[in-house]
């Protein structure tokens, strides 16, 4: 029996790990050991993206890099946000560094990371973090249907 290849609008349960250009770990689901769930063809992920793993079947594996456009986008200036400090609580303080989640309207959260504290002004980054970035992709197909 042989085994299905990935093809248009294939499901596909993966392991990734992302380094960036300077070799340092990113991002891994082999952390909690939770593979990612893809459909194919559903603009979740980058067009660049599906045609490296495109034709992969289960058990194999593939490591290929995408520059920023290709992979987290370049960082867009609109998402960055000038927040009142008096929005931060105790629970989510507005540090420098710090990753906080923000409610959107319709119920779901939004994770900024607070750039800069000036007086009350925070300004706080939507962008996604790996925005802007060249990075390596390990992937290990789990299970393609």
């Amino acid at each position: 029996m042989t085994q299905a290849q990935i093809v248009a609008n294939s499901t596909v349960i993966f392991h990734f790990d992302i380094t960036l250009s300077d070799g340092s770990a990113a991002e891994s689901t082999r952390v909690h050991n939770k593979p990612a769930k893809l459909q194919m063809g559903d603009n979740s992920i980058s067009p660049a993206f599906e045609a490296n793993i495109m034709g992969m079947e289960a058990g194999a594996k593939k490591t290929f890099t995408l520059a920023p456009l290709d992979a987290y986008g370049m960082p867009n200036p609109d998402n960055i946000y000038y927040v009142d400090r008096s929005k931060f609580s105790g629970d989510a303080p507005a540090t420098v560094g710090s990753i906080i989640g923000f409610a959107m309207p319709d119920g779901s959260e939004l994770p900024g990371l607070v750039r800069d504290v000036v007086g009350d002004s925070v300004t706080v980054d939507f962008n996604h973090p790996l925005a802007g970035q060249t990075l390596t992709f390990n992937v290990e197909i789990v299970k393609v249907s």
